[in-house]
């Protein structure tokens, strides 16, 4: 992966991604009439904001006819997951639990909420036990 943080994104970028994630592939039309309302943009800005993001790891392409398809090279979830981690490594010694018990102290999640997830956990960690 070439990309730094997910800090290295600015707001556009982060829009843009966002579209691209809901959608799973745009061009750069579609980016340019979804975006059109919140934050107007001409093709040419479209289509360097949808070239960065491909050179900072974000995006890949694919040619069809003339058209420029451009997908994303990991879903959000595993981009989310990596900011956390260095989240957690910067702020949190690399502690996730400390990061949990200052996002309960501080009303971000629920300790039901919590209780919740970590049954999940426990449960998932179970079906990959039994698997072979």
């Amino acid at each position: 992966m070439n990309r730094n943080t997910w800090n290295d994104l600015s707001g556009l970028e982060e829009l843009v991604m966002s579209l691209v994630w809901s959608r799973g592939s745009v061009t750069a039309e579609n980016v340019r009439t979804s975006l059109a309302a919140r934050h107007p943009m001409k093709d040419s800005t479209v289509r360097t904001v949808l070239r960065r993001l491909e050179s900072k790891g974000y995006l890949t392409h694919t040619v069809e006819g003339r058209t420029y398809l451009y997908r994303p090279l990991d879903p959000g979830e595993n981009v989310a997951a990596q900011a956390v981690r260095r989240i957690v490594d910067r702020f949190c010694n690399g502690s996730i639990e400390q990061l949990l018990i200052g996002m309960v102290d501080n009303d971000v999640i629920e300790g039901k909420e919590l209780e919740r997830l970590a049954r999940r956990i426990a449960a998932t960690r179970e079906t990959k036990r039994r698997k072979p």
